[in-house]
């Protein structure tokens, strides 16, 4: 876990930045010795944000299939998936 001081920020942008792209992980700033910010590179924001999403997509359907809804064929899942690859 990367941990930095808001005045971090202010100092070593770049340097942060760096990390930031460099490991792929988040990277949490501080003020007054609590937590305040996240920072991430773009790519993993962008990456997690499709995840999130996935997943909101994905408990529906449980949710549904829970109810006793129709479900989908597995062409229909496999077309969804590909679908979903080829966003990225």
């Amino acid at each position: 876990m990367n941990i930095r001081p808001s005045a971090a920020i202010r100092q070593n942008y770049n340097e942060i930045a760096d990390l930031c792209r460099r490991t792929h992980e988040p990277v949490y700033l501080t003020k007054n010795g609590e937590g305040d910010l996240v920072i991430m590179d773009i790519e993993s924001f962008t990456r997690r944000e499709k995840m999130l999403k996935l997943r909101e997509n994905l408990l529906a359907v449980e949710e549904d299939r829970a109810m006793g809804r129709r479900g989908c064929t597995i062409d229909e899942l496999d077309r969804f998936l590909d679908s979903i690859l080829e966003e990225e």
